[in-house]
């Protein structure tokens, strides 16, 4: 069974910064590919930064520079630094782990931006 818990979120003003966790635990490797997506109220769940198979990164367009994910592999964490936070990345935001036959979700933490 694989679980993965979220925490970080919060209320922040415009222009501030948030880093966001992801602990995942059960029978994880470090190949299998953890990301995050995020969802806003009366939106579908879009991707915000993942990492992929081959090792690489995936962010969204919307990103442009402002998000980093990163991940450490002797504790199955990731991480996703925002910064220059704007109040359209207000949503709920979830990590996601690729085990090949399933992807498992956590249950979201949220991030409120304010102006």
């Amino acid at each position: 069974q694989v679980q993965l818990v979220e925490s970080g979120g919060g209320l922040v003003q415009a222009g501030g910064s948030l880093r966001l966790s992801c602990a995942a635990s059960g029978s994880i490797f470090s190949v299998n590919p953890m990301g995050w997506y995020r969802q806003a109220p009366g939106k579908q769940r879009e991707l915000v930064a993942a990492f992929t198979r081959g090792g690489g990164i995936n962010y969204a367009a919307f990103v442009k520079g402002r998000f980093t994910i990163s991940r450490d592999s002797t504790t199955n964490t990731v991480y996703l630094q925002m910064n220059s936070l704007k109040t359209e990345d207000t949503a709920v935001y979830y990590c996601n782990i690729d085990m090949g036959w399933r992807t498992y979700w956590g249950q979201g933490t949220q991030v409120t931006v304010s102006s």
